[in-house]
């Protein structure tokens, strides 16, 4: 059963590559995510366990971060033959592209899985890297002058990013063999949460800040995050729900690994401040961005930064309430982001450009997918009833209470300017008025395009009202990420 969630997607890419993308093979992704999150459930249910040779294993953190993966495939892949479809009136995707199209987003997905699934920070490590790899041929996917520069400019900065965390992992498996681990054990996760307090603490301090740098620029934390906006504003925009909403997810479930080794060897306070500083630099610089934005999907891009940042805020809290926050923030995030970049490529299709003063006046030309994109709004500026309200709101409480107003202050300060930001340039891309000759121009028609974008806003919205059966689950995967997982005696792997 472990595997199922890596082997579906990775069926799915062969048959892309046999037959090409057309009416029947165009909804094997939307099948292939709907069984990944059927799996993962199934998983979540079982409880903890191993496979493929102890390769990979599975506890409520990464079932929950499998779940997420899933409801982020689903919507994308749902959205994607529509997305393809006009691509290819437009003359942007031929038979070609949309194979590739087809194989890459399914190899995208598969390395995602693995990411979670990995029972050592080597194997989460390649994975990780896999991603930057499959994800560059569909940031570049138009190849047109920016797409091919924002797909370069990713791929160097990432690849900075990765070989810092590379440079970390060497350092970890060093202080691990000389604490007596065996070789093996020196990259499990599970050995070195286990028996943190055996290794040197001087060389765990350059590791953790390798690792939390290096994954973080994958998560678009600052300082290495200038890949993001270029990035997720040329790429397909089912591409850009999955690289928002549920990659930059993945590459932050790596720094909360990190954070639990980090804490039993060095105590919370190192990475909990380390935490904080790049929680509030990705604020800032997503304050100072937002404001005044003219290209609405750097805007979705440059507010993925904002909610990363509060995401590393939550964790470096570090007590349960705020990772509980944390995860379902991830979630929420997942959902309304994915809603969000989908409904912009379909404004973009029909505008034929992303910038805002093209496009202002949606609301009357437009007033279905203008009512969803602005929902999507608000469930993304933290209002309820969505679920980034009471994440949000849970983050703010919990840090209060562990006496880190002095970081949560300046957090909700910086919070207010990206609200004020981004309303602003919502207004006038919703209501404002429609520039000269625009008129009808922009009458999109949702019809099945705009179950993925409704499925995905109910889904937020009940979140931000009850957990339901989720909720055990995400409070046992909020545990495992708060004080890490049982290990074995040392040596156990020989």
């Amino acid at each position: 059963m472990m595997i199922v969630p890596v082997a579906l997607p990775l069926a799915a890419a062969c048959l892309y590559a046999l037959f090409g993308w057309n009416r029947v093979t165009a909804w094997l992704g939307a099948l292939s995510a709907g069984g990944l999150l059927a799996a993962a459930i199934l998983l979540a249910r079982a409880g903890e366990g191993s496979g493929l040779w102890g390769l990979l294993r599975v506890d409520a953190l990464s079932a929950y971060m499998l779940i997420v993966i899933g409801v982020v495939a689903l919507l994308a892949m749902l959205a994607s033959p529509g997305y393809l479809r006009a691509e290819a009136v437009a003359g942007h995707a031929g038979p070609a592209a949309a194979r590739r199209y087809g194989i890459f987003t399914q190899c995208f997905v598969a390395a995602m899985a693995t990411a979670v699934l990995a029972a050592s920070l080597g194997m989460l490590w390649v994975a990780v890297e896999a991603t930057t790899i499959l994800t560059a041929f569909l940031v570049g996917h138009r190849r047109t002058r920016k797409a091919t520069e924002a797909a370069w400019k990713y791929v160097v900065i990432c690849s900075v990013g990765i070989a810092l965390a590379l440079l970390g992992l060497v350092i970890v498996h060093y202080a691990a063999v000389h604490a007596g681990l065996s070789t093996r054990e020196g990259l499990d996760w599970v050995s070195l949460a286990g028996h943190a307090g055996r290794l040197d603490p001087g060389v765990t301090r350059i590791a953790v800040v390798l690792l939390v740098l290096g994954f973080g620029t994958k998560a678009g934390l600052a300082p290495l995050h200038a890949w993001l906006p270029d990035a997720h504003s040329q790429a397909p925009a089912p591409v850009s729900a999955l690289m928002s909403g549920v990659l930059l997810s993945v590459a932050f479930y790596a720094i909360l690994r990190v954070k639990v080794i980090s804490d039993g060897a060095l105590g919370p306070g190192f990475c909990r401040l380390l935490l904080i500083v790049v929680a509030l630099a990705s604020l800032a610089v997503a304050a100072a961005l937002l404001i005044g934005q003219r290209d609405f999907k750097r805007m979705l891009a440059y507010s993925s930064i904002e909610h990363m940042g509060l995401i590393a805020l939550g964790a470096a809290i570090g007590n349960g309430l705020a990772l509980a926050a944390v995860l379902l923030h991830i979630l929420g995030h997942g959902l309304g982001k994915s809603v969000l970049f989908l409904g912009s490529g379909r404004i973009q299709q029909a505008a034929g450009s992303s910038r805002i003063d093209e496009v202002r006046g949606l609301g009357g030309q437009a007033p279905g997918l203008a009512t969803i994109f602005g929902l999507g709004l608000l469930a993304l500026l933290g209002l309820p009833p969505f679920s980034l309200f009471a994440s949000e709101l849970a983050i703010v409480r919990a840090g209060f209470t562990a006496g880190l107003g002095w970081a949560v202050a300046p957090a909700l300060v910086l919070m207010l300017v990206i609200v004020a930001g981004v309303g602003g340039t919502a207004g006038r891309m919703l209501l404002g008025q429609a520039p000269p000759g625009a008129a009808g121009g922009l009458a999109i028609r949702l019809r099945g395009a705009g179950v993925p974008l409704v499925a995905g806003l109910v889904a937020c919205a009940a979140l931000g009202v009850t957990l339901g059966p989720l909720r055990p689950l995400l409070e046992s995967a909020a545990t495992i990420a708060t004080i890490g997982p049982p290990a074995g005696p040392v040596g156990g792997a020989r």
